[in-house]
């Protein structure tokens, strides 16, 4: 009995391990095609040089070097010609005749194949490339840059171009070399052009072949694969050529359509449209997999657990030996589980070993203890409350902002986003660790910032600075201003184009933003999309009356913090504020203003406490910018990468004689005293 007891076990247990060994080499199958270190012929190597031969007519030179097209769509980093021009190195003229449409363009329909002229060379006598010159955002990877170009190169391919550069985690605006994959024909070809095709999903020879109106043996021969089979789905992070006698023809520009992104409103991430593609194809492998892997997992369980009670009865009933290394092995099982849940919320811990082991980053998430926070806050006394339920404390020589808060708030807190890139953003705001309580009470603790909240200092409010801050009306400057845009707007870059899978705030507001020692710009509250309770104040139409929930609904909320920043009013001003019979929001007003074209309309809203030292063409640029991000239509508002590109320019352009010395003043001076020292 005991025997057979063990052949099942063993029969199960052997099972489970062939399933989750078919588990990963699928996904490290899908995984390898833009793996760095992958050694896969597709993966890493590009097309071979052509060899000129007695009697050609060509001479080698004009075999190995041409000019020709890449396709590439459009998607969140390349959805215009001004980031297309920015982040890839390319002409957006040249972008835009090769398209047949006007440079003037500003934005781009999501998912629509654009023709991207590039020069193709054989680069050390051995293989074709073509080579672009990309700008990086903090916080981008070799690996995402790859998948963005969706199998015109590989993260191998860039690491080799790019020697000394870590392929994690990069600085913002490094320039690095891009490789693409492209090629010449050769004497014998009977093509004059070889296009760069990315593989989408669901492509087939045949489809492709109608679609260029070419022959599936050209493609077949072109591409040196005789084991191609016509309606076969060719595998997507690839790249086939596509061999033509003339320049292709894509059709006329679609209209912009609205994003599929109707999450339920408790739902948050949302996947960002260049990351979509190269991601579809994996789905159903991996829906099939882990249905089998799951119901393979609870077969296995049941049978342990009849197993386990029928040698529980054995051994109290003939004191029989247990069976030593399954018992391991089943601990195992269970530990690894219960890492999972600990990674994703649970403060219990058996081995961080395994946490370490099974998760891409290493989550910086503390627990404190309640003797911890009473004497960081001197057991909270007054003098070191700041607003609310904030605290200001100070433990092993670290200022902290600690929040009293209800336990089911920590517990819808998505714990999994705090790992090490989040944790060193510098516009995204810390959470450093929580205090689980038994009473009904906990505590958030998150870094400090010592210059408080973006709200208090547009609106006159001083509860959040702190005592080291003299209790003065103070400003802040316009070059402080453009800074601080441009630092959330950075946040949410990273949030939507880099994060994977993308990430929507869903809370972006003043009172949310904050500001350390040098005036830099933070989101607070990140990672809690899920707490969110309803305010309707700085949400985008779309999300209170139809619950969706995407990336352009934070950029309808940042559209109203640039309007606060502009006139230093609150998002809705009601009528004992400005003497008028009814209640506005400023994302209706700024509408009225832009429409009037009245240059001193548009000065009168400003915020008065700057005076006349802004740039009236600057503050005109972002109020049309801020119309663009609280447009009711989702599909006109501009990505986060976009509002980053424009401020950018902004901020390194704008000089003004004094500036300097304005900002120092402006930070401590209050307005009453300046204006005494100007009348003296």
């Amino acid at each position: 009995m005991a025997a057979a007891l063990f052949t099942s076990e063993q029969l199960y247990l052997t099972l489970f391990f062939f399933i989750v060994s078919l588990l990963v080499s699928a996904l490290g199958l899908q995984n390898q095609l833009l793996s760095c270190e992958s050694e896969s012929p597709d993966a890493s190597s590009a097309y071979h040089c052509n060899t000129s031969t007695s009697g050609s007519n060509g001479s080698s030179s004009s075999l190995n070097h041409c000019a020709t097209f890449a396709i590439l769509r459009t998607n969140s980093y390349y959805s215009s010609l001004l980031n297309l021009s920015s982040y890839l190195g390319i002409n957006r003229f040249v972008i835009a005749e090769a398209n047949g449409f006007s440079a003037d363009t500003e934005f781009l329909p999501k998912e629509q194949p654009l023709l991207i002229p590039i020069d193709c060379k054989c680069s050390n006598g051995r293989l074709f490339q073509a080579q672009l010159t990309k700008t990086t955002i903090r916080g981008e990877s070799f690996y995402g840059i790859a998948e963005a170009l969706e199998g015109l190169t590989t993260c191998k391919a860039i690491r080799e171009k790019n020697p000394g550069v870590s392929p994690w985690e990069l600085a913002d605006k490094v320039e690095l070399h891009i490789p693409l994959r492209c090629a010449c024909p050769s004497n014998s070809s009977q093509s004059t052009l070889l296009l760069s095709y990315p593989v989408n999903e669901g492509d087939t020879i045949s489809s492709l072949a109608i679609q260029f109106n070419t022959t599936q043996e050209a493609i077949i021969s072109t591409n040196n694969r005789s084991t191609f089979r016509p309606e076969n789905s060719l595998v997507p992070l690839t790249s086939l050529l596509i061999p033509l006698n003339a320049k292709p023809i894509l059709g006329p520009l679609e209209k912009p359509r609205e994003p599929n992104l109707r999450f339920p409103a408790t739902s948050i991430p949302a996947i960002s449209p260049h990351k979509k593609k190269a991601k579809m194809h994996r789905v159903g492998l991996y829906v099939t997999i882990i249905v089998v892997v799951v119901a393979t997992s609870i077969a296995i369980a049941a049978a342990l657990l009849v197993i386990q009670l029928r040698k529980k009865k054995q051994i109290s009933s003939s004191k029989g030996v247990v069976d030593l290394e399954l018992q391991q092995l089943s601990l195992s099982v269970r530990t690894t589980s219960d890492k999972k849940v600990s990674f994703e919320g649970s403060q219990d811990t058996l081995d961080g070993q395994i946490v370490e082991a099974t998760t891409p980053h290493k989550v910086l998430v503390e627990t404190y203890t309640m003797e911890e926070l009473r004497k960081a806050t001197e057991d909270f006394s007054s003098s070191n409350h700041i607003e609310g339920s904030v605290y200001h404390g100070r433990l092993s020589g670290n200022n902290l902002a600690i929040k009293r808060t209800r336990h089911d708030t920590i517990s819808r807190i998505e714990f999994g986003l705090f790992h090490d890139a989040i944790h060193h953003h510098p516009n995204i705001m810390r959470l450093l660790g929580t205090c689980l309580t038994e009473a009904q009470d906990s505590f958030m603790v998150f870094e400090y910032a010592k210059n408080g909240s973006l709200k208090d200092w547009l609106h006159g409010g001083l509860a959040i600075k702190n005592q080291f801050i003299a209790s003065c009306d103070c400003f802040l400057t316009w070059r402080q201003r453009l800074r601080i845009c441009l630092d959330v707007a950075l946040a949410l870059q990273y949030m939507h184009h880099i994060m994977n899978p993308s990430y929507v705030h869903r809370n972006v507001k003043s009172r949310n933003i904050f500001l350390d020692e040098e005036f830099n710009a933070k989101i607070g509250n990140f990672g809690m999309a899920k707490c969110v309770e309803n305010d309707t104040e700085n949400l985008a139409p779309e999300y209170v009356h139809q619950g969706v929930v995407s990336p352009s609904t934070d950029i309808f909320a940042y559209g109203v913090v640039l309007l606060e920043v502009l006139c230093g009013q609150k998002t809705l001003t009601k009528p004992s504020e400005m003497g008028e019979g009814k209640h506005f929001w400023l994302s209706e007003k700024i509408k009225c203003i832009l429409q009037s074209d009245n240059a001193d309309e548009l000065r009168e809203w400003m915020d008065s406490a700057l005076g006349e030292n802004y740039s009236f063409d600057a503050a005109l640029t972002i109020a049309n910018l801020a119309s663009a991000c609280v447009n009711e239509d989702p599909c006109l508002r501009p990505s986060a990468g976009e509002v980053v590109e424009k401020l950018s320019r902004m901020v390194e352009e704008y000089t003004v004689e004094g500036e300097n010395m304005l900002m120092s003043e402006s930070c401590s001076k209050p307005l009453v005293k300046a204006a005494a020292a100007t009348i003296m």
